[in-house]
């Protein structure tokens, strides 16, 4: 079955000139790859344990690069208003019951390297941090290459 997969795949590459259609964040099969909750943990870092530990972080595909904000509830549109200007969507809001904040995840889908998500991480800081609130740490999604 495999044989007729891999036609279909070929087929497939040769009318879109090789191009994968965009990653669909809401995917049911997508899985954390890596994630990084520790401020003093590179990005570098965090993608080289992603590559090392499964599921497998695959630096050529495309992930949903989720990060997670603390933010008084008042702050949370707004975040998302600002986030949305360089493509972020919002998934919904959770309450963090230990001081009232809501918890915020903006997550968009990229091709993620070291370089890139260290200048997300630190802009994302700083919109928590200018909105009263903070940055917790951040995730990416690829599909479960284990499924395939």
């Amino acid at each position: 079955m495999s044989g007729v997969t891999g036609i279909w795949e070929r087929l497939r590459q040769a009318l879109t000139g090789g191009r994968r259609p965009p990653l669909d964040p809401g995917r049911t099969d997508l899985v954390v790859v890596v994630s990084s909750f520790d401020d003093a943990e590179s990005c570098s870092g965090a993608l080289e344990r992603g590559a090392a530990t499964a599921p497998h972080w695959i630096d050529t595909d495309e992930a949903v690069l989720r990060h997670h904000l603390e933010l008084p509830g008042d702050a949370v549109d707004r975040a998302a208003e600002l986030a949305g200007q360089d493509g972020y969507t919002k998934a919904a809001p959770v309450q963090v019951p230990a001081d009232g904040r809501i918890g915020l995840v903006l997550q968009r889908v990229q091709i993620l390297d070291a370089m890139h998500c260290a200048q997300e991480k630190s802009r994302m800081a700083g919109l928590a941090q200018r909105l009263g609130g903070t940055s917790t740490g951040w995730d990416a999604l690829q599909p479960d290459s284990a499924a395939d």
